[in-house]
């Protein structure tokens, strides 16, 4: 096969190049781009006739990019994005024959608010359209946003962001939710009770909502035993109906779960937060992410206040 005839590559190997580079792992770019693991390993062989190298060599944790791939990727995310604005430029963006797959992330309980609609409107459509609905993580938002391995992030923040653009879902404030039955049910929360409490809280190190909560009690010359961090809220609801601890969580999730925890007010002042959708600027004008957005925006605004 001839390296530099144009006619040797594909689209499909170039999502497998940039998805390789992604994941540095085969089987999850495979998982990436909803294909088996051999089709992705066959497309990978394609890819290293065509440049005359290996590309991607395997380790004991994935496989790792030579440095022609390196100085490749830039290049074939820019050939990828030109080809998607192309195609939405002259024909515009139907979801009901887009081929797209979307990464969005946000936690469990925003997942369970989004996914069930969209899927519905997925089959009213017939549309082909993929949804990867991934945690936060502990890489910045923005960032990720900004490479371009999320296209939308549904997020709660007490401080609303300044590095990526920002749409507002809905406001809520914070409740301290313990378990039906637990020691504390039935009685006011007091600033003793709560900082004898061991609590669970949801991820570790990257919450704003703890460092604000510990910083307020830390004024208050007090600290709270915070004992377990999770990385989902079903995790948070499955440990207090276990246990004799507590969590602060948002007032919205705890009526979600109401028929499993109990909700108390805070015994201090505490900011509410900011539901927000956020995506990259870069990205604002693509055809296909505004219909996301306002399908996504579609679905809050019928949400119970």
């Amino acid at each position: 096969m001839n390296p530099r005839d144009i006619r040797s590559l594909d689209i499909g190997m170039l999502r497998t190049f940039d998805a390789l580079m992604r994941e540095r792992s085969v089987s999850r770019a495979a998982a990436r781009l909803f294909l088996s693991q051999p089709a992705v390993s066959a497309s990978l062989n394609r890819l290293r006739e065509v440049f005359d190298d290996p590309l991607f060599t395997r380790t004991a944790h994935g496989v790792v990019p030579t440095a022609r791939a390196q100085a490749l990727a830039p290049q074939v995310g820019k050939v990828l994005g030109d080809i998607a604005g192309l195609l939405e430029t002259q024909q515009g963006f139907d979801p009901s024959t887009s081929q797209r797959i979307f990464r969005i992330a946000g936690s469990d309980h925003a997942g369970s608010l989004v996914l069930p609609a969209l899927a519905r409107r997925f089959a009213q459509l017939r549309s082909p359209i993929r949804i990867v609905w991934e945690a936060p993580g502990t890489s910045p938002l923005a960032d990720r946003l900004h490479k371009g391995d999320l296209d939308l992030g549904v997020v709660a923040r007490i401080h609303p962001p300044r590095d990526m653009e920002t749409q507002l879902l809905y406001e809520d404030r914070y409740a301290f939710v313990t378990r039906h039955g637990h020691p504390l049910a039935g009685q006011a929360v007091t600033l003793d009770s709560f900082c004898a409490t061991p609590q669970v809280f949801l991820g570790y190190g990257t919450s704003a909502l703890e460092d604000v909560i510990d910083e307020t009690l830390a004024r208050a010359g007090r600290q709270r035993p915070a004992q377990l961090a999770v990385s989902s809220f079903g995790q948070i609801v499955d440990l207090l109906q276990n246990s004799d601890h507590a969590a602060v969580i948002a007032a919205r999730v705890a009526r979600t779960f109401s028929e499993k925890v109990l909700a108390y007010p805070l015994p201090f002042e505490l900011p509410g937060y900011q539901m927000l959708l956020c995506w990259d600027a870069r990205f604002a004008s693509d055809a296909g992410l505004q219909w996301l957005k306002a399908e996504l925006l579609e679905i809050f605004q019928a949400l119970p206040a």
